[in-house]
């Protein structure tokens, strides 16, 4: 079983761009989804002091960690914040010189190449880009070695990633699956929920 979290909203998601592996911060909302992530995970793991947590180094995942750490000590599933790793792998998908970009301005901007990505987005990078194929190399093996229980703090792409790694879902609607933030994506024995109950959209966003 591994438990993942998208971080909080950032300015950028609330302003719908791309950020790919620009080091933004969490917004107000954002800081207020990672409690509620905490308080679901208290309730998953009512004992998290043996817990191995591991997150992305980008800032807005290491806050999310760090706030949702400090609501298990609320609940006494934590005596203390604890110390935790952070590994490159776990960056979110590069999106080149999409970076920056609402997907509006992109298929304005770009037409011809929003279409080939789009037509085949799991396989197809961004310009100067990375695919989700080759994301899924990247963090792939990480994420297939952590101890059972281990909580990882991520990204959107990171966890559509693991929907098609560890729960069986096809490249194209892991791709395109709704990652929601101050919830808990429970991955067990090749199935995935998340912990509020709300069911997986795969076929919700542009990604």
């Amino acid at each position: 079983m591994l438990f993942l979290i998208r971080h909080g909203e950032t300015s950028w998601n609330a302003a719908g761009r791309l950020q790919g592996q620009c080091d933004t911060k969490l917004n107000g909302r954002g800081r207020e989804q990672a409690r509620e992530a905490g308080r679901m995970l208290a309730k998953l793991l009512p004992d998290a002091a043996q817990t191995d947590f591991i997150a992305s180094p980008l800032l807005r995942a290491r806050e999310t960690l760090e706030i949702l750490m400090g609501e298990l000590v609320s609940k006494g599933s934590l005596a203390a914040i604890i110390p935790y790793r952070i590994d490159d792998r776990l960056k979110e998908l590069g999106f080149g010189r999409w970076e920056g970009l609402t997907w509006k301005e992109v298929r304005r901007d770009a037409p011809r190449e929003y279409a080939v990505r789009d037509a085949d987005v799991w396989n197809v990078p961004s310009p100067d880009g990375e695919s989700y194929a080759a994301l899924a190399a990247r963090a792939g093996p990480l994420l297939a070695g952590l101890s059972p229980g281990s909580v990882v703090v991520s990204h959107g792409g990171i966890t559509r990633v693991a929907l098609h790694l560890f729960a069986g879902l096809p490249p194209h609607e892991a791709a395109k699956a709704m990652i929601r933030q101050g919830d808990v994506l429970v991955l067990d024995e090749g199935r995935a929920s998340w912990a509020s109950g709300v069911p997986i959209e795969t076929t919700a966003v542009k990604a």
